[in-house]
């Protein structure tokens, strides 16, 4: 059995999630990034939780959403997390919102992105820190492979 390259977030679309003509509500595929990063902390990387209620933040700099498809309620969705890009104080994260069908099928419905700041100190002088060891070795898994220029050509890396 493989090991998939991403994290993965299941959700069942309830009828408060959807709108009056019966698809989703744009702002609940935001709300399940911030829900899919939070449990990657909970299941992956327990540590920085304990580290956020220290004097970590983790500041939202960005996100996006781009939509191909219609969900409505009781759709089962598989919401798939994977490390996009990694700086000394930045992480990048993009999203594959795939609708599982009874049937086995799956059928990609949006894809986001994320792009978070790690930040200490008091509110009133919050400053950019290095992105913690245990959240750098929890993501190491869930990287986007990049295609890198060789001198023989192109080589995948990741």
């Amino acid at each position: 059995m493989t090991v998939p390259d991403y994290y993965e977030y299941r959700h069942l679309v309830g009828f408060e999630e959807t709108n009056l003509v019966g698809n989703v509500y744009y702002v609940n595929y935001l709300r399940w990034q911030g829900r899919c990063r939070e449990m990657f902390l909970l299941e992956k990387a327990p540590a920085v939780l304990a580290d956020i209620r220290a004097d970590l933040k983790l500041f939202t700099l960005k996100v996006d959403c781009e939509f191909f498809a219609e969900i409505t309620a009781f759709d089962e969705l598989s919401i798939r997390m994977r490390l996009a890009d990694l700086t000394q104080t930045q992480v990048a994260f993009t999203f594959d919102y795939v609708r599982l069908a009874p049937d086995g099928g799956e059928y990609l419905v949006a894809r986001g992105q994320q792009r978070v700041a790690c930040m200490r100190g008091p509110n009133t002088d919050t400053r950019p820190t290095r992105v913690p060891e245990p959240l750098r070795l929890a993501l190491a898994p869930y990287a986007v492979a990049v295609t890198a220029p060789s001198l023989t050509g192109t080589t995948t890396v990741g």
